[in-house]
């Protein structure tokens, strides 16, 4: 991809986004929990859970069941709940310089024209398929 289109993609995923950790420090802290007697709790290192809480590591699965037991918490607890269905995605491309995008096109298909003609005529052969048989089947009967 060039500099001049940055191509930014939300997937609102509901499993272990970015804010898990902040979410498990808050239910920690209200709990008056803190890191090393969890980590004394669950039997992960104070360093994992240093890690986990500073989105520096996604927490294995097994040390999810650990850090729910301890906490007395429901996974969900732990996850943002989005709007999002989880098959939806958001897309967002953003094309700063216009003359760029217009030139990295032109390059495109001034090097790849014969793919997209084959692709754009297999399109227009796959679309027209009824028609075309229709013409060769009345050349053929002499219609």
């Amino acid at each position: 991809m060039t500099p001049i289109c940055q191509l930014i993609i939300h997937l609102h995923v509901s499993y272990l986004q970015m804010e898990f950790g902040a979410r498990l420090k808050e239910i920690r802290t209200s709990l008056n929990c803190s890191q090393k007697e969890l980590s004394e709790q669950t039997g992960l290192t104070l360093r994992t859970i240093q890690r986990i809480e500073n989105n520096e590591v996604k927490p294995s699965l097994y040390s999810l069941k650990v850090i729910g037991e301890a906490l007395n918490a429901d996974l969900s607890d732990f996850v943002k709940t989005s709007e999002a269905k989880p098959y939806e995605f958001n897309l967002n491309l953003k094309i700063t310089d216009m003359n760029q995008f217009l030139n990295d096109l032109k390059a495109l298909v001034k090097t790849h024209w014969k793919t997209i003609f084959i692709i754009v005529l297999v399109i227009y052969l796959f679309t027209s398929y009824t028609d075309i048989k229709a013409g060769i089947m009345d050349a053929w009967n002499g219609k």
